[in-house]
């Protein structure tokens, strides 16, 4: 059986969907208000940081007159990365008849939390219409006083959104105490479902409940692969596993290219990855710089015919410390277009690493304290989940 028969008959597929990359920004933000404005029954909204700025107050207007309309809605914020949402707006929010909770930790405290984080970032409107990626709701993802951070999401209409409205449901419904609060699992009108074929499927990352459907993709992607892949990973820092296809797939002659970050909004996770460098160069594999702004992006190709996208970092914090929604995509036309788009930010805004210009500027204390970074960041945070004061998604 070819690769491709095998990724074809791989379960979850949904068959018939539309779907659309959206670049973080003005055109995300536009977009996500103007689904919030077309919901008719039901809006689910689940998201890591949600502040309390230009952007954020937007956001919760679109809701807000959502909510007046007899659109019931359900928001999960993450309770440390969006914390600073103030008493008042969530009271303003429940007054509208908006249902609201955070997703706490085990323990928490000003600088730090212990246990799981939600990392989603979706909307899904009435099981029909979703936005899923890595954007969180602040200023910094939107173009305001200057560019956004780089970051994507899918937009998808079809059968994807009856599946994220699961998965959504039940973050909800294992949040609340007693049925009354809880919400009951819709089916879109079929009269909007799209008529063409688009094979697209939800992935889930609970290490805690044993879902490790993410880490599962990324392996695949790496097995199957017999061209080229292109990872963009805003903090890649990859797990023994993960190390080991890609060097597999590199010594299969796959060509691979990693985007990674050049500032960074987490300098530790910035020098940790550069301790990772000299294995890439090791195993031939091109690392690609992002220069034009601050990288936050989880976005992933191969062969032009496969896509990954959604809040998933490579490394293993996202692989077994936080809840993680990824949305896959089979389809040549849209994996070629998503192709295209990386390439174009490759040439255009990345700087090529290269081997022999690099570790000729490296010092025996610059690698050490690469070292120190990546040990700490690679496991402080696996085990503790430390997150500073200056959050990150």
């Amino acid at each position: 059986m070819s690769s491709s028969s095998k990724h074809n008959t791989a379960t979850n597929y949904t068959m018939h969907n539309r779907v659309t990359l959206v670049r973080g920004g003005k055109d995300y933000f536009d977009l996500l208000e103007r689904i919030i404005n077309q919901a008719r029954t039901i809006i689910h909204f689940q998201m890591y940081i949600f502040n309390e700025d230009e952007t954020g107050n937007r956001i919760i207007t679109a809701l807000m007159n959502a909510a007046k309309r007899g659109v019931k809605i359900f928001i999960v914020l993450d309770g440390y990365a969006s914390k600073n949402l103030s008493k008042a707006c969530i009271g303003n929010l429940r007054s509208a008849g908006i249902h609201f909770r955070r997703f706490n930790p085990i323990f928490r405290s000003q600088y730090f939390y212990f246990g799981r984080r939600l990392h989603h970032k979706v909307i899904v409107v009435d099981a029909f219409a979703g936005l899923v990626g890595g954007i969180n709701i602040t200023n910094r993802y939107n173009d305001l006083d200057k560019p956004a951070w780089l970051d994507w999401a899918l937009h998808a209409e079809g059968e994807v959104s009856l599946q994220l409205n699961k998965i959504c449901a039940d973050v909800w419904n294992k949040s609340v105490w007693g049925k009354r609060y809880r919400t009951r699992f819709i089916l879109p009108e079929k009269s909007l479902m799209p008529t063409e074929i688009c094979m697209v499927r939800t992935r889930v990352n609970d290490w805690v409940h044993g879902k490790k459907q993410i880490s599962k993709t990324y392996i695949e992607m790496l097995k199957q692969a017999q061209h080229s892949v292109i990872i963009m990973s805003s903090y890649f820092l990859p797990g023994v596993l993960i190390k080991k296809h890609l060097s597999a797939a590199a010594r299969r002659g796959v060509k691979i290219k990693i985007i990674a970050a050049g500032a960074s909004d987490v300098q530790l996770a910035k020098q940790a990855e550069r301790y990772v460098y000299s294995w890439l160069f090791k195993n031939k594999i091109e690392i690609y710089e992002y220069k034009k702004a601050i990288l936050h992006g989880k976005l992933s190709t191969y062969d032009e015919r496969f896509v990954t996208v959604g809040s998933y970092n490579i490394n293993n914090v996202s692989a077994y410390a936080a809840i993680e929604l990824n949305v896959d995509v089979l389809d040549t036309s849209f994996a070629k277009k998503t192709e295209m788009v990386l390439q174009k930010i490759i040439c255009e805004d990345c700087v090529q690493i290269m081997e022999a210009e690099y570790i000729g500027k490296e010092t025996f204390l610059v690698r050490a304290w690469q070292r120190i970074c990546f040990d700490t960041y690679r496991v402080v945070l696996y085990l503790f989940t430390f997150y500073f004061k200056r959050q990150h998604g």
